[in-house]
Formats: structure tokens, sequence, C-alpha cells
């Protein structure tokens, strides 16, 4: 079991007035470390504001908790797709570098998660890289540990090596608005050619990270995205790397005894309630109610935080959304389909690691499977094998009836476990989830939103939303959460702002190399013609 809260000590939390606060908005994405944000309450309930967050993910619950703490009369409206939507799909790693998720974990008196956990990664050749514990191992240099630690089966040293130069667009990609918008329209298969990666680095590394990662083909991915995601999880400090998993569903043991900690509190958690309109008033700019069919939910602030897909139905049905340009642009983003497949066979076969990503069998997807006798308390006395495996961009698996889903999951898995092929399937269950994970591709960052919007009080939250924090996946969504009650707190001028755990710094001599890159940026900036020809 893990002892996170010896990792990060609670700072008071910030004052909060700012005056009228003027010029919030560009340190609401830098204030740090996560807490309750001090009791500065609001002690007449006929005085409360009230707020409605629509979603029930890492985003909305994020910046519900923090509104609560602070006094905010609150109502979480979910969209029927279940109680942690849109981030409640398949089985999700929670990565050393997810402080701000840690910290709500302590917070809640909680002990959701397992042992930091082994994984590997398996290609339609068979077991091509173990990854171990890598906090356990001597730290060494980034990207030096990465490269020292990990155990490849097949890949030679000299396509490792060749990784390497890659190291200068990592350096290059500081996450500022910049190096977005230099990297995003190039795909990551063409960064990886641009830096000399080796066809099998590519093949049997890289390729099957990124479909698990940002779940599709490297050549559909942004390469800003890339840069992001290998960065925070791998390659800033040796340890980011290393995982831990819920001991049974995210829902069951995080989202459900969240919820029960809001609503002691106050907040109102509305189930089955899809947005199907928002009026604004003309006269002040301002979102004044929330519709959901015959039900009207009036606001003070609102913030949305729900998935693409689910984004776009409400535009497409808000007149006040589909009329303003930012909205509009949301309708070119797009969702990646995941199917999830859950079995128990009628034996016990032996697993050499509890996580696993795949890649290579189609190159369509990526995909994951996991050892649930191992991962899940319910299962661990099983006497039979109990496994899930999660398929991204599955697109070509959706349609498909079960039979024929569990005939090709098996076909796959027996390829990396050959004591698989002689089990047989006893019980299974598929989930399908169309276009419920945000997809990376290239050219996205022009249409992405930020947390502020162009009514001053409407804002966004979710993993697709532009933060200048440097997170993914759910510990992104859950910060741009809180950064979205900030902002809800600056706006009405009521309560403390929460604390946000930054991510941890650079080692020394990748700030270093990044200094002096961007000098040479400026210095190339001034030179006759430098933006003439296409970068």
């Amino acid at each position: 079991m893990l002892a996170m809260s010896k990792w990060f000590t609670l700072t008071p939390s910030i004052s909060n007035r700012y005056g009228k606060r003027v010029g919030f908005f560009a340190r609401a994405d830098s204030v740090e470390a996560h807490a309750n944000g001090g009791d500065n309450s609001i002690k007449n309930n006929d005085k409360k504001k009230k707020v409605v967050v629509v979603g029930s993910g890492w985003a909305g619950l994020g910046a519900a908790n923090h509104l609560c703490n602070q006094g905010f009369d609150v109502t979480v409206l979910d969209g029927g797709d279940g109680l942690g939507n849109p981030d409640n799909v398949g089985i999700q790693g929670f990565w050393y570098p997810y402080q701000n998720i840690f910290s709500l974990v302590n917070e809640l008196g909680i002990k959701p998660f397992t042992s930091w956990t082994r994984s590997a990664m398996y290609s339609g050749e068979g077991l091509e890289v173990e990854f171990p514990v890598y906090q356990e191992l001597s730290q060494l240099p980034t990207p030096l540990g990465t490269l020292y630690h990990t155990q490849f089966a097949r890949l030679p040293l000299v396509d490792r090596l060749t990784s390497l130069p890659l190291m200068a667009a990592v350096i290059d990609f500081d996450n500022t608005d910049v190096a977005w918008k230099k990297y995003d329209p190039i795909t990551a298969r063409e960064l990886f050619k641009q830096f000399g990666c080796s066809e099998r680095l590519y093949q049997d590394v890289f390729g099957p990270l990124l479909q698990v990662g940002l779940f599709a083909p490297a050549e559909l991915c942004s390469a800003a995205a890339t840069l992001g995601l290998l960065y925070y999880l791998i390659l800033a400090h040796q340890k980011h790397f290393d995982v831990v998993f819920c001991r049974g569903t995210t829902r069951e043991k995080i989202f459900e005894p969240w919820v029960e900690s809001l609503k002691a509190k106050g907040c109102e958690m509305l189930e089955d309630k899809k947005v199907t309109d928002i009026f604004f008033n003309e006269e002040t700019g301002c979102i004044t109610e929330v519709v959901c069919g015959k039900e009207t939910y009036s606001a003070d602030a609102v913030i949305l935080a729900v998935g693409i897909a689910t984004l776009q139905e409400i535009i497409k049905k808000s007149a006040a959304l589909y009329t303003r340009e930012e909205f509009l642009k949301v309708l070119n983003l797009a969702g990646i389909d995941v199917v999830t497949v859950k079995l128990q066979l009628d034996k016990k076969v032996a697993i050499p690691n509890p996580s696993n990503a795949c890649a290579g069998f189609d190159d369509l997807f990526g995909w994951t499977f996991f050892d649930l006798n191992v991962i899940h308390d319910k299962h661990k006395d099983d006497p039979v094998t109990v496994l899930q495996a999660d398929f991204y961009h599955a697109n070509e698996l959706l349609p498909l009836k079960d039979e024929l889903v569990v005939e090709k999951v098996m076909s796959y898995l027996s390829k990396c476990i050959k004591d698989l092929e002689g089990a047989t399937v006893v019980d299974e269950e598929i989930q399908r989830f169309p276009k419920r994970l945000t997809h990376f591709f290239p050219g996205l960052y022009k249409y992405m939103m930020r947390g502020s919007t162009s009514y001053p009080n409407l804002f966004m939250a979710g993993d697709w939303i532009i933060t200048r924090h440097g997170s993914w996946s759910q510990e992104k969504s859950y910060v741009t959460g809180l950064e979205a009650a900030n902002r809800v707190v600056d706006y009405l001028e009521v309560g403390n702002f929460a604390i946000i755990i930054p991510v941890e710094e650079d080692e020394p001599h990748i700030e270093a190399l990044r200094t002096l890159n961007r000098r040479l940026n400026e210095i190339i900036s001034q030179v006759p013609l430098s933006g003439y020809f296409l970068q």
C-alpha cells in the first residue's frame, strides 16, 4: 500500500483577495498546491452563490470539491453515462507524477491503490520490453536511467541509441504556446523520422507506446502531444514511469466515496441530466441557466467539464454556444472509440506481469491487458484467471458481435501468453465507448479551448483544455477542474484559491539546455528572413 502522504507538504491557502483580481487568469494556471483552500466559506445560506458543474469525471468532481469547500451552492449534472464520465473508461494507471490526485486521495482518507507495479510491452512477435519499478533502482540523469534500466527483450543497443537525438525536440518543446504551434501540425511519425529513430525502435517501442498513451497510431498523433506525454510520463525523471492501479474499478474505489464526501458537504449530485440548452443574459453577457429537458438550473457560474463528443452535442443544441467562434471550433475536434473486454477463463494461467501494453497485431489499434487476479481485490482468491483487455482506436471492433470480439481478443492474448492457447472463456463482459477519449490529432491545437471563455462566468475543464501545468490524462483533467474552480472563485470574489501542486522541476542539465535553446531561438528570430520559410 502506498504511503502517498510522505511525498507532499501542503502549504497554506492563497489569499482570496487581489482587489478586483485583475489579471488572475494569467496566474491561475501556476497557482501551486492542492488543498481545501482554507475556510472562507459563505456563512449565510441565503447568500450562497450557485455554481452548476456539467460532468462527473476528474475535472467536474475536482471543481465541485473545491467549490463545496468554499461554501458555494454546487450542483453537478451527470449526463447519464455513469459516474466518472468522461473518465471512467477501462483500467487506468496512476503514474508517479500524479501528485494532485494522490493528494486528493489522502484528503478523502481512502486507500484505493496497489503497490508500484511492473509492466511489459508485447508486439506480434512476442515480448518486447519489461518496465521495472524505476524508483527502486539507482537514479540516473534523464534519459540515461530509462535507457539503462528498461529491459529490452529483442531491440538491439544500436536501435535504442537512435532515441537520443529525440532529446533535442524534447528540450525544444517547453509546453508554451509557441512550442505547441511549432510541433502540433507535425505527426508523431514525422517527428521520429526527422530525429533519426530507427525503424525497429519506432515499430517496437515508440509506436506501441503512443497507441496506448495517446490512443491512436503515431501517424494520427500530434507531435506536440507526443512530446508532452513522453516528457511528462517517461523522460522528465526516471521514476515518473512507475505506476499503480486501483484495487477495483476507479468508480467503486475513488469516485463513489468521493461523491459521498461531496454530498456530505451539501453538493447536489443529479444523474441522467443531459444538457439540452444554455441561456444567457444579453445585457450582462453572462450565462444564467443550464437546461436539461424540461428542467432549468439557474447559476452564477457554470463549468463545462465534459468530453469532446458530449460538448459537441451541447454546442449544436445551444445558440448561446454555436454563435461563438471558440465553441464552433470545438466541432473540429474528435474522439476515439474504446472497447473493453473482461474475460473469465476455465483455469489458472500464469501471467508474468499484471499490466501489459500491446501493439503490432493490427496497425489500427493499440491495447492493454491486465491480470485482475493481481490488481483487483475481488479476484485475488479466484481459482481461475480473470483478465481485462482494453482496446483504443477500436473502430473495427465496435460493431462486432460479442462472440467475434472474444474470438479476436483470445487470439491476440495467446500470442502474448502461450499458455492461454489452451484456455476457454467461460464468462465475458464487453463494454463499448464510442468517441469517449480525446484524439490528439495533428493540428488540433488551434481548435482546443482555454479555461476561460467569452462568457465571463462560463469556464471549461478536461484533458483537452489548454493548460500550462504540464500534466496529462487523469491528472490533467483533475488539475483543469481545480483551475476552473479558481476562476469561479476569482470571478465571484468569494472563497480561497485551490492550491495546485506543480509538476516536478526539470533536472538541472535539462533546465540548462532549455535556457540555452531559448536564447538561440531568440537570436535566430532576429536573423533577416528567419520567418520566411515554412517551419
